[in-house]
């Protein structure tokens, strides 16, 4: 009980600091709350919804079969490799990215979608320099196969 706390608190600062906070002050002045809900607000909410359920799969997945959570400093202690992970490596990344596009969308907002392409410059970056090499340190020989069968963003 105590990591499905610990996981929807991380996840829950997350979301609300980088996904919401920090994008919402980075591009405060220019977002107004759309006056209609046209066919730009309805796919945005459609593509926000689509990347929190993403994510949220992720940190269930991360708790039940990697009994740990998406802190880099609290992380699974297992290989998880069900689910998205079964898909592309890191799903959950993609899932913030969709949720920053899809507020882009709903808001009619540049700044929020250049916003969502940096977070995703970072995440690759962070991805390629960090995560990779501390999960082949951690899971070794199954973390290599994984690797040779699943794509990193893109489906194999």
């Amino acid at each position: 009980m105590f990591l499905v706390l610990r996981a929807t608190f991380y996840a829950a600062l997350f979301i609300g600091l980088v996904l919401i906070k920090f994008p919402g002050w980075l591009a405060s002045p220019a977002l107004e709350f759309p006056a209609s809900m046209g066919w730009p607000q309805r796919g945005g909410v459609t593509v926000m919804l689509l990347g929190l359920s993403l994510m949220l799969w992720c940190v269930a997945m991360f708790v039940a079969v990697g009994r740990g959570t998406p802190a880099p400093f609290d992380p699974p202690r297992r290989l998880v490799a069900r689910g998205p992970y079964a898909i592309v490596r890191n799903p959950m990344y993609l899932g913030a990215v969709l949720m920053v596009s899809g507020a882009a969308l709903f808001y009619e907002s540049m700044a929020l979608q250049w916003y969502a392409w940096c977070f995703f410059g970072l995440a690759h970056l962070m991805v390629v320099s960090y995560e990779e090499p501390k999960l082949r340190d951690t899971f070794g020989d199954s973390y290599d196969a994984y690797c040779s069968s699943v794509g990193r963003w893109v489906p194999r």
